[in-house]
């Protein structure tokens, strides 16, 4: 199943300062999860953002909060998986009965929060984990994740593939505004 910019919304997990000091490859998260904040931004895509406990680990990064400046829903928790958190998981069944049935998940830990959230998130819909927009503190819980995730039935996918899939052609408008996004 390809992506639908109609059928989208965009959950990032727990993108926080005190968590990304310790993820392997954290500036590319950073920036794909940005990349994936600008292009819903751009294209009237919903975006919710969750925050693990951010008394103590702290905000969203701020280049992912500048992105997303204020369009959309934050929503803090103490549960691993989103789904498991009842003001998350109802914004993201809200978004769903408003035929936003695609999630396109960025965020960490892949092998914690990312991973429990798309696995339910799979079990009532399709959900999509964008591989280079998540990571953890371990390359291999990263890629272990990342298997479980696929053999789960979650679509795994890549920045760029989200973003060529919610443009569907060149030549407009938004494929001119989109391109630098991924130059």
């Amino acid at each position: 199943m390809l992506l639908s910019r109609d059928k989208s919304q965009v959950l990032i997990v727990d993108v926080q300062d005190k968590l990304l000091s310790a993820i392997s490859g954290k500036d590319r998260v950073v920036d794909r999860c940005v990349r994936l904040v600008m292009a819903a931004r751009k294209l009237g895509i919903p975006i919710t953002v969750s925050e693990q406990y951010p008394q103590g680990l702290g905000p969203t990064h701020d280049s992912i909060r500048d992105a997303f400046a204020n369009d959309g829903f934050i929503a803090d928790k103490t549960e691993f998986s989103c789904m498991r958190n009842a003001m998350l998981k109802d914004r993201l069944h809200e978004l769903r009965r408003q035929g936003r049935s695609q999630v396109v998940i960025g965020g960490i830990e892949a092998h914690v929060c990312v991973l429990q959230t798309a696995i339910d998130l799979e079990s009532q819909g399709s959900s999509f984990v964008v591989a280079d927009a998540v990571g953890s503190r371990a390359k291999a819980s990263r890629k272990l994740g990342l298997a479980r995730l696929q053999k789960s039935s979650v679509d795994v996918v890549d920045s760029e593939m989200v973003l060529f899939e919610w443009m569907e052609r060149a030549g407009t408008p938004e494929f001119k505004q989109l391109q630098a996004l991924i130059k």
